[in-house]
């Protein structure tokens, strides 16, 4: 086992929350303050961030229909994460708050403006999870009748990260002087437009925010398709991917890293993390008992099924629960759906449902045992650590105590999580290991 400390971050969303449990948190998350409560027990336990995912529909790719959906509270309904990023970084002294932001949706000059605002109020600990968006549900809110095709949507995401990195940079870092003699409060000649004019995007600027701490917000990818890798490679300081399996794991960090080489930059200043969700008990058998209870019952089959038709846009509702499935095709999420598929092993679509959709590799036992074994993959894999989440990311205290009251300090124990904060931006937070 590595001795060397890795980094740990947390996935969720602005979604529902575990309220039909045993141990239920209400059901009605809407007002941020179960957020907020996770957040400061994150950060007691000195994770890097708390991440947002979102999405811009009600989804109808399972069964081709919204039922799904919102009965069993899959993927609907989410609320806007940029305001709970706000009152989380206000609630917050190190953690970082990274939230997913669609080029779809916003217009570079919007997107900007909005990360330089959180980036102030987060004091220096914002992130942007930038994605392209994938759904054809989701272009039809935003005035277009279809996503246009991957190759197309990563062209225009490269020229939209142009346009928004020379708008960070419209202000000088020492543009604002506050001259209380001469009443000078920012210096002109450190103020400039950027006239861009590309393929697609048009922008005057320059951006009327002044210079946040980290001058950008950190930039978080999570695209697992050939395209999308090369696009974190040019431009992420964080890759969030779910890799079926150590070897996965491995191949994805290697290749990534290469990517990053060849784009003129220090792979060490891309941190790798891979998604997992892990089940604690007071023993192995309980935990096993945990999981298997948890993978067998129906709902998670269909939340599943309803979850993996969304992100790649085909409606698995059609294929037969115990046989293989045929090759398939996406414009969707390719890579959630290739993680998912596990092209060529033969499995029946239950057997892919019940090994889950978002997890590395399963991580089953006591806080002793689990931590050990992360410490174990860390060490095959060379890797930068681990973002964890709850199943369809519907969290609940008791599930966040067991992390930060149980793993955790099994972690600390061993040397591999860190017990305190030495940098205050989050992109140095996350280049301290």
């Amino acid at each position: 086992m590595s001795c060397k400390p890795f980094h740990l971050a947390w996935f969720t969303n602005f979604g529902i929350d575990e309220w039909n449990d045993t141990f239920a948190s209400g059901g009605k998350p809407w007002s941020g303050e179960l957020h907020i409560e996770i957040a400061k027990a994150l950060e007691r336990a000195c994770f890097d961030y708390i991440m947002f995912d979102d999405n811009l529909l009600v989804p109808e790719a399972y069964g081709k229909s919204a039922e799904a959906y919102l009965r069993l509270g899959v993927m609907a309904p989410k609320h806007d994460p940029a305001p709970l990023a706000a009152l989380i970084g206000a609630s917050t002294t190190n953690l970082g708050v990274v939230i997913t932001l669609s080029t779809l949706a916003y217009p570079p000059f919007l997107l900007a403006r909005l990360c330089s605002t959180l980036d102030h109020i987060c004091s220096g600990r914002f992130g942007w999870n930038i994605v392209n968006s994938s759904e054809n549900g989701a272009a039809q809110n935003f005035g277009r009748d279809a996503m246009p095709p991957r190759e197309a949507r990563y062209q225009m995401a490269d020229e939209y990260m142009d346009v928004v990195g020379q708008l960070f940079t419209s202000w000088d870092a020492d543009a604002v002087i506050m001259d209380r003699e001469t009443d000078t409060y920012a210096d002109y000649r450190k103020v400039r437009p950027i006239n861009f004019d590309g393929k697609f995007f048009k922008v005057r600027g320059p951006l009327n925010t002044a210079p946040s701490p980290q001058r950008r917000p950190t930039y978080v990818q999570a695209g697992a398709s050939p395209v999308g890798r090369t696009f974190a490679a040019r431009h992420a300081d964080c890759v969030v991917v779910a890799a079926t399996g150590i070897d996965a794991m491995k191949a994805f960090r290697d290749d990534i890293r290469a990517k990053v080489r060849s784009a003129g930059r220090d792979p060490d200043k891309v941190k790798v993390l891979f998604v997992v969700a892990p089940v604690l008990g007071e023993t192995m058998k309980e935990a096993r008992t945990k999981y298997e209870t948890t993978r067998n019952s129906l709902p998670f089959l269909e939340r599943t099924l309803a979850f993996i038709s969304s992100v790649s846009d085909i409606d698995f509702a059609e294929f037969e629960l115990d046989e293989p499935l045929p090759r398939l095709i996406t414009n969707g999420g390719s890579g959630a759906m290739d993680k998912f598929v596990q092209w060529g092993s033969g499995k029946t679509l239950r057997d892919l449902t019940l090994e889950g959709y978002a997890a590395s590799i399963e991580l089953i036992g006591t806080p002793s045992q689990v931590a050990a074994q992360m410490g174990d993959i860390m060490a095959d894999v060379g890797g930068d650590g681990f973002i964890i989440t709850a199943p369809f990311h519907r969290v609940s205290r008791r599930y966040v105590a067991e992390i930060t009251e149980g793993l955790v300090p099994a972690l600390q124990r061993l040397g591999l999580a860190r017990r305190s904060y030495g940098s205050t931006t989050l992109r140095d937070t996350l280049m301290e290991f």
